[in-house]
């Protein structure tokens, strides 16, 4: 390795701490100032809460032996309805491109569906599949399969031209096309979708459990709302955001990881 290239990987490590500190820096200074503003009466403490009484709240939910369950719970049915989303996905978006007419057909339905109002849908399907797991799932469902099909079909149209020519001048069908071309041609932006799909997956699974579950995250905070405790509505927003945070970053490495090995 050469001088200039160990200087740039220097360079680059440098920078990722620095945006690291930040990121931290920017966390705690939040934190510090909500303290500071709740526990001086400037901002009202029963409605905002505050860091100490949100760790309280979580201290009382692990003794009482409920904080891993219902982590657990709402991680379960995001990680099912992630592997379904973009498994399903992925399916649908090759049939599209391997009949276009059928792509012409559905493609302002998806539009439609996609715009659509999914807790709309939520008294239908409570009755459709009672109020349990299910439902959770096919509302969380219902929001990210439609963006990984047209995430990853966009990403099957715009292979190269020329690419494609080249094949048909092979003879090669649509299947050899499709398995040897599009989908490797397309495997960037396949990744790159499971960050669309896992935020939009967390989003559904908690709308599921606002609407059907006795346990999870959503639970925790219609609950807090029910009762009053706002400390327990904001310590499950907070909990939301470490969780989403935590999946965010397990999906870039996965991603990462897979487009080094292409």
């Amino acid at each position: 390795m050469s001088k200039e290239q160990k200087e740039y990987l220097k360079k680059l490590k440098k920078e990722k701490y620095i945006i690291f500190f930040f990121q931290l820096l920017i966390i705690f200074t939040f934190l510090f100032l909500w303290e500071e503003l709740s526990s001086k009466g400037i901002i009202s403490s029963f409605i905002y809460s505050s860091p100490s009484r949100i760790l309280k709240t979580i201290n009382s939910l692990i003794i009482n032996n409920n904080l891993f369950i219902h982590i657990w719970i709402t991680l379960k049915e995001t990680i099912i309805s992630f592997v379904l989303g973009i498994s399903m996905g992925f399916i649908i978006a090759c049939l599209l491109y391997e009949f276009k007419l059928f792509a012409k057909v559905i493609d302002p339905f998806l539009t439609m569906l996609n715009s659509l109002p999914k807790v709309a849908l939520g008294p239908l399907i409570i009755i459709i599949f009672g109020a349990n797991i299910k439902s959770v799932i096919i509302m969380a469902l219902l929001i990210n399969l439609i963006t990984s099909i047209i995430t990853i079909y966009n990403g099957f149209i715009r292979t190269n031209e020329f690419e494609l020519k080249l094949f048909e001048t092979l003879n090669a069908t649509k299947g050899q096309t499709l398995l040897y071309l599009i989908i490797p041609s397309s495997y960037q932006t396949i990744i790159s979708s499971f960050k669309l799909c896992i935020a939009q997956t967390l989003v559904g699974v908690i709308m599921g459990e606002f609407l059907v579950s006795k346990a999870g995250i959503g639970y925790l905070i219609v609950y807090g709302k029910q009762i009053f405790n706002l400390d327990l509505v904001m310590t499950g927003i907070i909990l939301l955001a470490i969780l989403s945070y935590l999946l965010y970053k397990l999906v870039i490495t996965l991603e990462n990881k897979l487009l080094r090995q292409k």
